[in-house]
Protein backbone atom coordinates (compact mmCIF):
# COMPACT_ATOMS: atom_id res chain seq x y z
CA UNK A 1 0.00 0.00 0.00
CA UNK A 2 2.76 2.28 0.79
CA UNK A 3 4.33 1.23 -2.76
CA UNK A 4 1.04 2.15 -4.12
CA UNK A 5 1.00 5.71 -2.80
CA UNK A 6 4.67 6.60 -3.25
CA UNK A 7 4.61 5.78 -6.77
CA UNK A 8 0.78 7.89 -7.08
CA UNK A 9 2.91 10.56 -5.59
CA UNK A 10 5.75 10.32 -7.37
CA UNK A 11 4.10 10.19 -11.05
CA UNK A 12 2.16 13.48 -10.25
CA UNK A 13 5.47 15.36 -9.57
CA UNK A 14 6.93 14.33 -12.51
CA UNK A 15 3.33 14.94 -14.74
CA UNK A 16 3.88 18.29 -13.07
CA UNK A 17 7.20 19.00 -13.80
CA UNK A 18 7.13 17.98 -17.06
CA UNK A 19 3.99 20.49 -17.61
CA UNK A 20 5.64 23.23 -16.35
CA UNK A 21 8.63 22.49 -18.47
CA UNK A 22 6.72 22.06 -21.77
CA UNK A 23 5.04 25.44 -20.95
CA UNK A 24 8.71 26.97 -20.33
CA UNK A 25 9.91 25.59 -23.73
CA UNK A 26 7.19 27.78 -25.57
CA UNK A 27 8.69 30.50 -27.37
CA UNK A 28 7.37 34.22 -27.27
CA UNK A 29 8.54 36.65 -29.21
CA UNK A 30 8.13 40.47 -28.76
CA UNK A 31 7.68 42.63 -31.58
CA UNK A 32 7.50 46.48 -31.92
CA UNK A 33 4.75 47.66 -33.54
CA UNK A 34 5.35 51.72 -34.46
CA UNK A 35 1.50 52.67 -35.25
CA UNK A 36 -1.71 51.90 -33.83
CA UNK A 37 -4.05 49.70 -36.23
CA UNK A 38 -7.09 47.68 -36.02
CA UNK A 39 -7.90 43.72 -35.27
CA UNK A 40 -11.51 43.25 -36.91
CA UNK A 41 -13.71 45.71 -34.52
CA UNK A 42 -10.37 46.12 -31.68
CA UNK A 43 -8.16 49.05 -31.62
CA UNK A 44 -4.93 48.44 -30.68
CA UNK A 45 -2.07 51.16 -30.12
CA UNK A 46 1.14 51.35 -31.02
CA UNK A 47 3.80 49.23 -28.84
CA UNK A 48 5.35 46.22 -27.63
CA UNK A 49 3.06 42.93 -28.65
CA UNK A 50 3.90 39.35 -27.79
CA UNK A 51 3.68 36.23 -30.58
CA UNK A 52 3.01 32.99 -29.16
CA UNK A 53 2.63 29.92 -30.38
CA UNK A 54 0.35 27.25 -28.72
CA UNK A 55 1.85 24.16 -27.26
CA UNK A 56 0.92 21.93 -29.88
CA UNK A 57 1.29 24.40 -32.68
CA UNK A 58 -1.87 25.25 -34.54
CA UNK A 59 -2.39 28.02 -33.31
CA UNK A 60 -0.83 31.61 -32.41
CA UNK A 61 -1.88 34.27 -29.76
CA UNK A 62 -1.12 37.97 -29.68
CA UNK A 63 -0.43 39.54 -26.56
CA UNK A 64 -1.27 43.41 -26.00
CA UNK A 65 -1.24 45.39 -23.10
CA UNK A 66 -4.65 45.12 -22.90
CA UNK A 67 -6.06 42.20 -24.82
CA UNK A 68 -4.71 39.24 -26.63
CA UNK A 69 -5.68 37.24 -29.81
CA UNK A 70 -5.65 33.62 -31.02
CA UNK A 71 -5.69 32.28 -34.36
CA UNK A 72 -5.42 28.84 -36.34
CA UNK A 73 -2.32 28.79 -38.24
CA UNK A 74 -1.76 26.67 -41.81
CA UNK A 75 1.14 25.65 -43.49
CA UNK A 76 2.08 28.94 -45.87
CA UNK A 77 4.19 29.30 -48.53
CA UNK A 78 6.89 26.37 -48.75
CA UNK A 79 9.96 27.51 -46.46
CA UNK A 80 10.19 24.94 -44.32
CA UNK A 81 13.76 26.75 -42.68
CA UNK A 82 11.83 30.06 -41.99
CA UNK A 83 12.03 30.85 -38.49
CA UNK A 84 10.59 34.11 -38.84
CA UNK A 85 7.99 35.87 -36.90
CA UNK A 86 6.18 38.62 -39.54
CA UNK A 87 3.02 40.96 -38.65
CA UNK A 88 1.71 41.95 -41.76
CA UNK A 89 -0.45 44.65 -42.01
CA UNK A 90 -2.46 46.60 -44.62
CA UNK A 91 -2.11 49.92 -45.02
CA UNK A 92 -5.41 51.78 -45.63
CA UNK A 93 -7.26 55.39 -45.90
CA UNK A 94 -7.75 54.97 -42.22
CA UNK A 95 -5.20 53.41 -40.99
CA UNK A 96 -3.17 50.06 -40.93
CA UNK A 97 -5.31 46.38 -40.22
CA UNK A 98 -3.43 43.59 -39.25
CA UNK A 99 -4.10 41.24 -42.25
CA UNK A 100 -1.98 38.05 -40.72
CA UNK A 101 0.37 36.69 -38.78
CA UNK A 102 3.51 34.63 -39.72
CA UNK A 103 5.17 32.09 -37.58
CA UNK A 104 8.12 29.92 -39.28
CA UNK A 105 6.30 28.59 -42.35
CA UNK A 106 2.71 28.60 -40.95
CA UNK A 107 0.79 31.56 -41.70
CA UNK A 108 -2.79 32.74 -40.34
CA UNK A 109 -5.99 33.18 -43.14
CA UNK A 110 -6.31 36.89 -43.95
CA UNK A 111 -7.86 38.30 -40.89
CA UNK A 112 -9.68 41.27 -41.98
CA UNK A 113 -11.89 40.04 -44.33
CA UNK A 114 -13.44 43.57 -44.95
CA UNK A 115 -10.07 44.59 -46.71
CA UNK A 116 -10.80 41.51 -49.68
CA UNK A 117 -11.72 43.83 -52.33
CA UNK A 118 -9.96 47.53 -51.56
CA UNK A 119 -6.68 48.68 -52.54
CA UNK A 120 -4.27 49.01 -49.76
CA UNK A 121 -0.51 48.77 -49.19
CA UNK A 122 1.01 46.04 -47.41
CA UNK A 123 3.67 46.28 -44.14
CA UNK A 124 5.48 43.52 -42.80
CA UNK A 125 6.98 43.87 -38.84
CA UNK A 126 9.68 40.66 -38.56
CA UNK A 127 11.08 39.53 -35.56
CA UNK A 128 13.59 36.94 -35.48
CA UNK A 129 14.82 34.35 -37.44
Amino acid sequence: MKNTLRSLVLASAVLATAALTAKAATVITTLNVPFAFTVGKHTCPAGHYMVQRTLNGDAVTLIGSNQSFTWVVFPGEAAPNDNRVVLKFDTTESGHALNAVQYGSLTTAQLDKKLVNQESRSTEIVQGN
